[in-house]
């Protein structure tokens, strides 16, 4: 089913984001446009509460790297790469919703 949200994902990730290096584990790494924040964000949980995320969170579309999973890394081109702790939907109910990914440094 169609919905409103529909394409706004990719729209925010133009607009808000830059390239990111993705490295799987698995190897293949690739530059998808996205969004990294490194200070603290405001985000919604589950069930629709506002939370502070403290860690450093990168939101990528999730049809553009589906498999994301805990200890891949990226590189957001600030000299730094990164660790997924973890990835959790946005919550949008659009198609090309984001992933929320938090991170870790370790370089």
């Amino acid at each position: 089913m169609m919905s409103i949200f529909d394409g706004m994902a990719g729209v925010l990730s133009d607009m808000l984001g830059s390239p990111v290096t993705y490295m799987p584990r698995g190897g293949g790494s690739r530059q998808i446009g996205s969004i990294f924040r490194r200070h603290p964000t405001e985000d919604v949980d589950r069930d629709g509460h506002a939370v502070l995320v403290m860690a450093p969170t990168w939101r990528v579309r999730s049809d553009l790297a589906p498999e994301v999973q805990r200890g891949d890394r990226i590189a957001p081109g600030d000299g730094r790469i990164y660790e997924i702790l973890n990835a959790q939907p946005s919550g949008s109910p659009a198609v090309d919703a984001h992933l929320v990914c938090e991170l870790y440094e370790v370089e």
